[in-house]
């Protein structure tokens, strides 16, 4: 008992330095009572850079925030164009309302201009400092409340955590909060989702919940997109079929419908064109015919799973799925690199056979269903074969 005693005071007075490190920065940013450089160990960078950009706009600390709420019409507007956004989220906000519900913390989900579209969890209406940030239509961008993690998280386009007074306005010292951004399967920031308490404890850790539900409503904004056929993507030894995996959609035609942030990382092509249309052929060096022959025989035990080579000369591991059939699993193993898995000139080998064979033997007429030279369609068929 004393030991814990003793870990409950250690916390406590730890939490107190830690609030006396953020006054000193506030001191010594925000009225200039001292150097900003002996506030940095307390201070992140990007949380200064924000309380100077609203000095800069003219707002004081001490002022107090707007919290207005917008027009009836602009809100309606708001929440048709977030439509899909909110769909998307909804699934996610209700596990986490769950997951939150002992800590007094809620979640808050914004569109890219920082606009309330959707709020879950423990929200007290009867405490109007919950109540003025959570209802649908409130502006929270940081030119109307300063710094929070919502305003940070849009315009740092990274996870943050914001504790007490290292809100911008005195008024808003009561909030902590956790916020990632929110990308959309084009590759532009779409929104934001938050995590804030009021009076609460500190709770740096859902920094690291935010961010994981923040990447299933990515994955579900990806997944909602119009396609033919979803490719899983993971490197080599890892698992297909979690939130990790990156996700490319793709049409009858082979072009990409859209993608999520994890594959823009690992597929560079991706990353790199935001806007435009791209063809599958752009992004592997393999014919797009073979990702979906490979989703049409999908079977044990590799579960559809094919080698897929890159143009940088990387590969990954790619599942493709019809639109329409069921997910893969949650925990597909991919077979290491050198397993007995089938190798990829083997696989591509096969298809050419069975393309061969579907065209009764016309082998230029496999050659165009494929996308390949009929020499390559030789080549790999062996000597004897003519037609």
């Amino acid at each position: 008992m004393a030991s814990m005693t003793s870990l409950h005071t250690a916390h406590a007075t730890g939490g107190q330095d830690r609030l006396a490190r953020i006054g000193h920065a506030r001191q010594a940013v925000l009225y200039g009572e001292a150097g900003a450089a002996d506030a940095a160990p307390a201070l992140e960078s990007w949380i200064e850079r924000s309380w100077l950009r609203c000095l800069a706009s003219g707002q004081r600390p001490e002022h107090p925030p707007s919290f207005d709420i917008l027009p009836a019409a602009e809100t309606r507007r708001h929440q048709d164009a977030n439509h899909q956004l909110v769909q998307a989220a909804k699934p996610t906000l209700e596990r986490l309302g769950r997951a939150i519900a002992d800590t007094r913390y809620f979640a808050i989900l914004t569109n890219q201009a920082g606009v309330v579209v959707d709020v879950n969890g423990p929200i007290d209406r009867g405490d109007s400092r919950a109540d003025l940030i959570t209802r649908i239509g409130t502006d929270l961008s940081e030119t109307r409340v300063g710094t929070t993690a919502i305003g940070a998280a849009l315009t740092e386009l990274q996870p943050v955590w914001l504790h007490r007074g290292e809100h911008f306005f005195d008024a808003t010292s009561v909030y902590s909060c956790a916020g990632a951004p929110l990308f959309g399967p084009d590759g532009h920031c779409a929104g934001m989702l938050d995590l804030t308490g009021i009076e609460a404890a500190e709770r740096p850790e859902l920094k690291h919940l935010v961010a994981q539900s923040a990447r299933s409503i990515e994955n579900a904004l990806t997944l909602g997109r119009p396609h033919a056929l979803l490719i899983r993507l993971n490197w080599p030894g890892r698992v297909l079929g979690d939130d990790t995996d990156g996700l490319v959609c793709v049409d009858d035609d082979g072009c990409v419908t859209g993608a999520n942030p994890a594959a823009r990382q690992m597929v560079s092509r991706l990353g790199a064109t935001a806007d435009g249309m791209l063809h599958c052929s752009e992004l592997f060096a393999m014919p797009f015919e073979m990702l979906f022959d490979a989703a049409q025989r999908r079977s044990p035990p590799q579960g559809g799973v094919l080698e897929a080579p890159l143009w940088t000369g990387l590969r990954l591991h790619a599942l493709p799925v019809l639109a329409g059939r069921e997910a893969a699993p949650a925990s597909l193993q991919l077979p290491p690199s050198g397993d007995s898995g089938r190798p990829l000139k083997e696989l591509e080998t096969a298809l050419i056979r069975k393309a061969v064979s579907d065209a009764r033997g016309n082998v230029l007429q496999a050659a165009k269903a494929l996308g390949v030279s009929r020499a390559t369609v030789y080549r790999r068929l062996g000597p004897g074969k003519r037609g």
